[in-house]
């Protein structure tokens, strides 16, 4: 019997197939399309039950060269405040337990919260670069704790130094590991953050 879509095979033979490792490549990118409900056609030698006719889907074009993917970022917290924090932590996904509690500390003195902000670990998202944290998070906020959590192309910040890029406000201030043994740092850091 010769069978010109493979997907009839299904309605024909009703024991489970294998397919030798050889053939599996042919099988792999076969894009089958739903049935047709105006396509249904009764044929009843044996059965009463209509069977349907079954169209193979045209293969699809691929995605012209050049154009990009939309980008996504694992984060804590939900951007409520459009408030982002950059930090680097290799070892953790987004940012280790004890830093956490001292930022939320810090931030619920200025009547945030963790939803308020969103905390992206660039350690985890490799080569992002600034503008697209930009194009995904708008924030009017950003505070960069330690110099590895810089993002590609971000303009040049001053330790401690707030300054405004453009829309938004940017401070780049000391990693919570540098900051936990070190009472000079925390206070030039809170110093910048209170105004911030």
């Amino acid at each position: 019997m010769k069978v010109e879509n493979p997907v009839a095979l299904r309605f024909i033979l009703q024991d489970e197939l294998y397919l030798l490792k050889a053939d599996k490549a042919m099988y792999e990118n076969l894009v089958i399309a739903e049935p047709e409900m105006e396509n249904i056609v009764n044929v009843a030698p044996i059965s009463k039950e209509p069977i349907p006719v079954i169209k193979q889907a045209e293969p699809t074009a691929a995605a012209p060269e050049g154009k990009t993917h939309p980008i996504s970022f694992n984060y804590l917290g939900r951007n409520q405040k459009s408030f982002l924090v950059l930090v680097h932590y290799p070892e953790t996904e987004f940012i280790d337990d004890a830093h956490l509690t001292a930022l939320t500390n810090i931030i619920k003195r200025k009547d945030l919260s963790v939803d308020d902000i969103a905390i992206v670990n660039l350690a985890k998202q490799v080569n992002i670069a600034y503008n697209e944290l930009l194009s995904f998070f708008k924030p009017s906020k950003l505070l960069v704790l330690g110099s590895k959590a810089l993002p590609q192309g971000v303009p040049q910040l001053l330790l401690n130094t707030p300054k405004s890029l453009g829309d938004v406000a940017g401070l780049y201030s000391f990693a919570f590991g540098e900051m936990m043994d070190n009472v000079e740092h925390k206070k030039a850091f809170w110093e910048q953050v209170k105004a911030f």
